[in-house]
């Protein structure tokens, strides 16, 4: 029976998520991963060089399926904050798995991805227009507004899941910040 490199790797990159997302890059362990994965350990290095490689892999696919996941409108960067706000609610590993980057390799490597490069622009065409905040930079004005849909996430409110009242409170404190934040002031114009 031939076999499916392709569908290896995505077995592989699956139980890495799941891996790290858990237990950070120093915490995890490429045999639990091969297991996990049904898969020989020495595939990993074969396809992904090392373990910070490969977590840099699953850094990198999980930021563009988020990407994919959450549609981007520079002219709504509050129900983008929202929307940002529900995606990490249904995947909560997803912040863990961010955090651990920043714990772990909190130093940027690499160019900025083409995706965020459109959305940079985007924004930066809503504020030529009049329709978002001037006088910061378009990639500043966008990462306020993710730390705005990202801040609950790392606030501490013990260790009960939100209620859905609460939920709904965070909801609307997330978007009420994108648009104060990106809302034009009449100087902007």
């Amino acid at each position: 029976m031939p076999r499916d490199s392709n569908a290896t790797k995505a077995r592989l990159l699956d139980a890495a998520f799941s891996e790290f997302a858990a237990y950070g890059i120093a915490g995890a362990r490429v045999d639990r991963i091969a297991e996990l994965a049904g898969a020989n350990k020495r595939l990993i290095y074969a396809y992904f060089g090392n373990k910070e490689q490969l977590f840099d892999e699953v850094l990198r696919r999980a930021m563009q399926a988020g990407a994919e996941s959450v549609p981007f409108d520079a002219d709504d960067l509050p129900g983008y904050a929202g929307a940002i706000f529900d995606h990490l609610v249904a995947r909560p590993d997803l912040m863990r798995l961010r955090l651990w980057k920043l714990l772990e390799r909190p130093v940027a490597d690499g160019p900025v991805p083409e995706a965020v490069r459109r959305k940079y622009a985007q924004v930066a065409d809503a504020q030529e227009r009049g329709e978002l905040a001037g006088g910061m930079e378009p990639g500043d004005l966008l990462t306020m507004v993710l730390a705005a849909a990202q801040a609950w996430f790392w606030a501490e409110e013990g260790d009960r899941p939100w209620s859905p009242e609460r939920l709904a409170s965070h909801r609307a404190a997330v978007v009420e910040a994108a648009r104060r934040i990106s809302a034009p002031r009449p100087a902007d114009g």
